[in-house]
């Protein structure tokens, strides 16, 4: 039997272990938690965040549970993302997802160690994001939309809505090329005015070029700055100047877009959100082919077409996945 001065000693010495054992725990338990760098050329749509969520789900992480996503927006300023890159990367984050080419190509300036997975619209072997889609290579991968590589399929649509077209206006972000578009577009015989835009201040100047340069339709530019920021503005303004516009998200065809062509944004978060899950398991973005979209959707807005004056052919009708009216 232990005598009193003994169990007193017992006592201290417990007292002592979780002193010294509880911030040690406390410690441990707050690095077993991954960190998740979230980098996005704009404020991204809460749809596209959600999707990037139900796609880590899936991959067995919930935010707030057993990782953490620390988001860096730079509100279309392209010049901020390779600093919130870095920023990111010093945190330090476990992998870091980037939205778009512009903050994937400052993603993966940014570090050659820190595993990146992107979401992009252009071709991410052109751009230098990849050594090949089927074997990355380095420490980048991710999910690519084709949204460049749509862009005849998007002007041929343009075409057979506005078979005498002439000019076509053409909406990008400063300093991005129009290559593919410019080819496209003089293939089919169609004059391109490009109209540089970085902000909706700029918006009211861009459309007022287009008047005075007679174009017949304008297509949007691709990215997130084009997509949430700028869309909605876009929409409203070629309504008032009696313009088609064309999109490469079909979502916004149902605010008001006259139509619109390309891949599942939403999908492509949430395959990027399955990638991020795969890294934070361990394997390496060098071994994980950059995915494709397999399923494009046609949207149709009839209600726009009708203000507009525009009458839709049977024949498009017919391939469209989505009409609004």
């Amino acid at each position: 039997m232990k005598t009193p001065m003994q169990r007193r000693v017992f006592i201290t010495r417990i007292g002592t272990c979780a002193v010294v054992t509880g911030p040690l725990v406390a410690r441990a338990q707050t690095t077993a938690v991954p960190v998740i760098g979230y980098l996005g050329s704009s404020a991204e749509v809460p749809a596209n965040v959600a999707a990037f969520r139900r796609g880590l789900k899936e991959g067995g992480y919930t935010d707030g549970q057993n990782v953490a996503i620390e988001f860096r927006w730079a509100d279309g300023q392209y010049e901020r993302l390779p600093a919130l890159a870095t920023e990111l990367i010093e945190r330090p984050v476990a992998v870091l997802l980037a939205g778009g080419p512009p903050a994937a190509l400052a993603a993966k300036n940014a570090t050659t160690r820190t595993p990146v997975v992107f979401t992009s619209g252009e071709d991410p072997v052109q751009t230098g994001l990849v050594a090949s889609l089927a074997r990355p290579g380095g420490n980048v991968t991710g999910i690519s939309l084709l949204h460049s590589e749509l862009v005849g399929k998007r002007l041929e649509l343009f075409r057979e809505l506005l078979p005498k077209a002439k000019t076509v206006g053409l909406f990008h972000a400063p300093g991005e090329s129009s290559v593919a578009f410019d080819s496209a577009a003089a293939r089919m015989g169609l004059r391109v005015v490009r109209v540089s835009v970085a902000s909706k201040e700029q918006l009211d100047g861009a459309f007022a070029t287009l008047a005075a340069q007679k174009v017949d339709g304008v297509v949007n530019g691709s990215g997130p700055l084009f997509g949430l920021v700028l869309a909605p503005r876009i929409n409203e303004l070629a309504a008032r100047a009696g313009l088609p516009v064309l999109h490469e998200t079909p979502r916004y065809v149902a605010a008001g877009a006259l139509m619109g062509y390309g891949s599942s944004s939403l999908d492509a978060y949430r395959l990027a959100g399955i990638y991020v899950a795969k890294v934070l398991k361990g394997e390496k973005p060098a071994n994980l082919p950059v995915v494709q979209p397999t399923k494009f959707i046609l949207a149709i807005n009839l209600k726009t077409a009708k203000a507009l004056g525009i009458k839709v052919p049977p024949s498009l009708l017919a391939r469209a996945d989505e009409i609004f009216e």
